[in-house]
């Protein structure tokens, strides 16, 4: 009875071991040090002051109000975001099992059995009916982690939810980001149907300019048609530019999980708020905590836990059965003096020959090698989308500039043009051509002012933006107190991704 508590307190001692686990280092990144430089970059360079975007709050960076809100509605319904949290949640929950078969499990069995036995088997006099009671506390089959097995599972199932943690992050960004971009869209659609719509209107002041000329003999039938095709053109633009904004519409409130209100739309490009600047002194460093990167890192340290798993199969799996208890043939003398029992009962199985194994540990460095190939891929594909926004962010500007200077000259043709008609100087087809040059100039200056935003989103989301405000730091500690109780009563910490 003594050596029982003084082996399990030895076994509980071999606890602390070592895994099989290779050690991990951090591999090189396979994309340069530094940014890309040239005549489409910016030349500014980083600061001591850089700003951390992968912290930086989407409310601190999209300053609309309209979108802040619709934001905020995306967050409460959408489905994917909410399948990304679910994923999270089950993650924990698995990494809290894998936790939990470190420790044996305690069982209290009561029992009570009856036999007959034939008469030639008994003493004469003896009843042929006996019966036992029992009552045990012990441990089944609890298999003592001697080889670091269980722990290297643990491991592995930690860093599995850790990267669906980070995946969680990556889908909140692209969610907030999405949104911002559609929301552009809609606001470029309604600056290209306003266009629309007024291009129709003086398309019809032409059509009825050149009809009355028409009817005076002035102008001949060919330039009635003309005119009338630009009509037709802007009808069929302002019936294009509302469809898409319908469709857009659909979008948004897809992305929204439900209808967004009519109100919260905005008015037009001009009408939204800046956006915050990141750009100026943003060191290179900020790609490895872009949350897809720690995703795939995360991979690849639960990649390197489960070849320490594979490893320790090689080795014994020993485990224990032990119950301290009482018994008798009477209810009432259950837990008198003198009836106590007690079983002990280790096992060892040592592994001869088992193909499974040797296949499995292949397997375990096959996987280690394709998260490791995924992870380089996913810090240079990081880089090239990092690199596209700078070459936009260093180029738009001047681009907006020129299309700008475009469409002033070609306001000032069309002017010029509609005047020498008028007088009878030039021709109405002088007109036509001045005025598709004009309305080509305007949807392009609208595009490059959209081109411009967009960019600014989609570098939020490519320096890993996404830090969660209070709000949101509220209900996700709301969604974790519950699994963190649970697994506080196994007296285990439950380690949180670095900040």
């Amino acid at each position: 009875m003594k050596r029982i508590p003084v082996l399990i307190l030895g076994i509980v001692i071999f606890l602390g071991g070592c895994t099989m686990s290779p050690k991990y280092n951090r591999p090189l990144a396979p994309v340069p040090g530094s940014w890309p430089s040239g005549a489409a970059y910016l030349s500014a360079q980083p600061t001591a002051k850089a700003l951390d975007v992968t912290q930086l709050k989407w409310r601190e960076f999209f300053t609309d109000p309209k979108l802040q809100r619709i934001i905020e509605i995306a967050l409460n319904n959408n489905r994917n975001l909410k399948l990304a949290i679910f994923n999270v949640e089950r993650a924990r929950a698995l990494y809290g099992i894998e936790q939990a078969k470190l420790l044996p499990v305690v069982n209290v069995e009561g029992a009570l059995s009856k036999q007959r036995s034939s008469s030639d088997f008994l003493i004469p006099g003896a009843s042929n009916v006996s019966k036992q009671y029992s009552v045990d506390l012990g441990i089944t089959a609890w298999e003592v982690d001697f080889f670091g097995r269980i722990r290297s599972l643990k491991k592995q199932a930690l860093e599995e939810y850790l990267a669906t943690e980070e995946a969680r992050r990556n889908a909140q960004i692209a969610l907030v980001s999405e949104i911002a971009r559609v929301y552009l869209i809609i606001a470029a659609d309604r600056a290209n149907l306003s266009l629309a719509r007024s291009t129709l209107k003086a398309q019809e002041d032409a059509y009825n300019l050149v009809f009355r000329k028409h009817k005076l003999k002035l102008v001949n039938v060919i330039d009635l048609y003309r005119a009338q095709t630009q009509v037709d053109t802007a009808q069929g633009d302002v019936v294009l530019y509302t469809q898409q904004l319908a469709q857009d519409q659909n979008a948004l409130n897809f992305l929204a999980g439900s209808v967004v209100p009519e109100d919260l739309l905005p008015l037009d490009l001009a009408s939204v708020s800046p956006l915050m600047n990141i750009f100026p002194g943003l060191s290179s460093e900020v790609l490895l905590r872009r949350p897809d990167i720690q995703d795939a890192e995360h991979q690849l340290k639960g990649a390197y836990a489960n070849i320490g798993a594979a490893r320790a199969a090689f080795f014994p799996v020993i485990s224990l059965t032990t119950t301290l208890g009482s018994a008798s043939n009477e209810f009432s003398g259950l837990f008198k003096s003198g009836k106590n029992t007690w079983t002990y009962a280790p096992q060892v199985v040592m592994p001869i020959f088992d193909p499974h194994t040797w296949f499995a540990y292949r397997v375990s460095q096959t996987d280690q090698k394709i998260a490791l190939t995924r992870y380089e891929k996913t810090i240079q594909t990081a880089f090239r989308e990092v690199a596209d926004v700078l070459a936009v962010q260093g180029t738009v500007d001047q681009q907006i500039a020129a299309q700008q200077s475009m469409v002033d000259s070609a306001q000032e043709v069309y002017r010029l043009s509609s005047k020498r008609y008028v007088n009878g100087i030039d021709s109405y087809l002088s007109v036509l051509d001045a005025q598709r040059s004009l309305y080509s100039a305007q949807q392009g200056l609208i595009s490059m002012q959209l081109s411009k935003l967009a960019n600014e989103v989609k570098a939020y989301a490519v320096f890993g933006g996404g830090g969660l405000d209070e709000a949101d730091e509220k209900k996700q500690n709301d969604r974790d107190s519950f699994q963190e109780k649970i697994l506080s009563m196994l007296d285990f910490e439950l380690k949180k991704p670095a900040k």
